[in-house]
């Protein structure tokens, strides 16, 4: 008996997720069948579409559905939890190396993040926001993130779909802030750098700019550093600097 019940359930479960595929178990009406269908993957698409609506609008409705019907049908997730559905289309994105758009997965990945940081709950590393940056150690936050790609995913579209990638990346930061509100800037190769050196921690915020001079090749060190200085100052107004490592109680 728990054997055929396995079996019918496995059967069942392989039909709604790919009914062109695999026939429904024997002995259910049609129609029952058909509402568990349309209400499972339009619960899975309701959910893609509110966490990638540029993807969607882009791709178009009928692109779109059949983007998010391969995914529930071939995709094996690693997690059951419905926050974490976004990601595992990522994941899904990562494995497909057909006919993609060459943008798709770096734009899923650009979408994601805004959701990513909203739930996110790391722990805060203990620090003294009013310490000198330039001695100190600085502290970035763990809701700020430097992210780089290949495609200008800030500007992709239903009117902009680029068929080569520029010459430069794109470089952003990606904060939430107090308020938890997640915030969009574009971003220099210098300010990129910095924000990844800072978070590599076991330095000063002078030595961290003092490197930053020595890797651009800059002539007038002195200069440079009053503008990393300043650049230090900055970040902490904004919350990507939370200001100096303090040692953990």
């Amino acid at each position: 008996m728990a054997d055929t019940l396995h079996d019918q359930q496995f059967a069942l479960s392989r039909h709604l997720r790919d009914p062109s595929s695999h026939p429904p178990p024997p002995g259910i009406e049609a129609r029952r069948l058909a509402i568990y269908r349309d209400l499972f993957f339009n619960n899975i698409e309701a959910l893609l579409a509110g966490n990638f609506p540029v993807i969607r609008k882009t791709l178009g409705e009928d692109a779109w559905r059949v983007l998010v019907r391969r995914f529930y049908a071939d995709h094996r997730s690693q997690t059951p939890l419905f926050p974490e559905i976004a990601r595992e289309f990522i994941r899904y994105l990562e494995t497909r190396d057909d006919d993609l758009h060459p943008w798709l997965r770096e734009l899923a990945h650009y979408e994601w993040v805004e959701l990513a940081l909203q739930i996110a709950d790391d722990p805060v590393p203990p620090h003294d926001p009013h310490a000198d940056l330039l001695t100190g150690e600085p502290v970035v936050s763990p809701f700020a993130w430097a992210l780089a790609y290949q495609w200008p995913v800030h500007r992709i579209g239903p009117d902009f779909q680029p068929d080569a990638p520029p010459v430069e990346p794109t470089l952003l930061l990606v904060r939430r802030d107090a308020e938890h509100q997640v915030r969009f800037a574009a971003i220099s190769p210098l300010v990129y750098r910095l924000v990844e050196l800072l978070g590599e921690g076991g330095r000063s915020g002078g030595d961290a700019v003092r490197q930053l001079a020595a890797e651009a090749g800059v002539d007038d060190v002195p200069a440079f550093a009053d503008q990393g200085a300043a650049m230090l100052v900055r970040m902490r107004d904004e919350g990507t600097v939370l200001g100096t490592r303090t040692p953990a109680l």
